[in-house]
């Protein structure tokens, strides 16, 4: 009889202990960390896509955060998220197209990283291949002309690291890490890299004054007759300074890179891209989806003067048969001024932001 009282009490107080630690796990849950939205995004455009199935949270952000600098993620682990979307460059790098870890070139320049969570169109990446941040933060780790890495050799790298499996539980609410769950954390911290802290959207917001040939330059940048660039890039009502739409702006006659096209599978897409933001651009050259253009000047003369007639392109470029909207010396020195001030040096600086 003793000896069964004392294996009947021996069993209540596991009993009680695993309860204790199951009402632990239960009751836990990560700090909600909502996105802290500019002024001038508030006054003009709808709030950010959050998804429901990956809530920003301090614990996510701070594993994304690690995770997209750790070169774990590679094959040879030589290469980080960061290597091509660096901090000082507004996430991006300052080649034409990307080098992956065999050193080879892909056919893509870099795209800078900031102001995701408005992406309504919700299609990333210049084709527009994948429909969600996280779903985007998934594909490089595998490509071969990029980290060139396989998702089990990682998760096995990240799963017996020495922080890890703590940080997944504190973020996610269990130690057993998966790449679905490592996409989600790289997303809520990439929806953190907010930039809206220009010359220019200070000025919009009464607290700034622009030279008289930054104000020509915004006049010639929403002028129909003269840049005409507004209707794919924005205007002080949308702030994003980008439409987040494919289009093809007239930069070949043929393509070997199908763009959205290649996507689609729709002819009718061939040689469409994304609009890229006009933000930071002091820190993002090259430009165009494959880096040709090194400087703002050679962008401007492209728009200017060197549009390309082709089946696909976009109304919009109205004056394809001109070759350009051909501006003025004075007008195109006035739109890079402009351009220029859309840049946001404290969002390079932001120590959030950095390793």
């Amino acid at each position: 009889m003793k000896n069964r009282i004392i294996y009947l009490l021996l069993i209540i107080f596991v009993w009680s202990c695993s309860k204790e630690n199951a009402s632990d796990t239960e009751t836990y849950e990560p700090t909600p960390l909502p996105l802290s939205i500019p002024q001038i995004f508030l006054e003009n455009i709808i709030p950010p896509v959050i998804p429901n199935n990956n809530p920003q949270t301090v614990e996510g952000v701070a594993l994304g955060k690690k995770l997209f600098f750790d070169t774990k993620l590679s094959g040879d682990q030589t290469m980080a998220c960061a290597s091509c979307h660096a901090p000082q460059n507004a996430f991006t790098d300052n080649i034409p197209t990307s080098i992956g870890i065999d050193g080879d070139f892909g056919n893509r320049n870099s795209m800078p990283i900031y102001n995701l969570a408005w992406n309504y169109g919700e299609r990333f990446t210049w084709d527009g291949k994948e429909l969600s941040l996280e779903r985007q933060a998934l594909e490089p780790v595998e490509n071969p002309v990029e980290m060139h890495s396989d998702w089990d050799d990682v998760i096995d790298r990240l799963q017996s690291d020495a922080e890890y499996p703590e940080l997944f539980r504190l973020a996610f609410k269990t130690n057993t890490i998966t790449k679905e769950l490592t996409a989600k954390a790289i997303a809520q911290f990439e929806r953190t890299l907010i930039s809206a802290n220009s010359k220019f959207d200070n000025y919009s917001l009464g607290q700034a004054t622009v030279t008289p040939q930054e104000q020509n330059g915004f006049n010639v940048f929403m002028d129909e007759e003269r840049g005409d660039c507004f209707h794919c890039h924005g205007n002080t009502n949308n702030p994003l300074w980008t439409d987040n739409i494919f289009h093809n702006n007239g930069l070949d006659t043929t393509f070997a890179d199908l763009g959205l096209g290649g996507v689609t599978g729709d002819s009718n897409d061939n040689g469409k891209f994304k609009s890229p933001s006009l933000r930071n651009l002091a820190y993002t050259a090259p430009y165009m989806h494959d880096g040709r253009f090194e400087t703002l000047e050679e962008v401007i003369e492209f728009y200017s003067s060197g549009l390309q007639q082709s089946s696909t392109i976009d109304p919009l470029m109205k004056k394809v048969d001109e070759g350009g909207v051909n501006l003025s010396m004075q007008d195109k020195a006035d739109l890079k001024a402009f351009l220029l001030a859309l840049s946001d040096p404290t969002f390079l600086a932001n120590p959030d932001f950095q390793e």
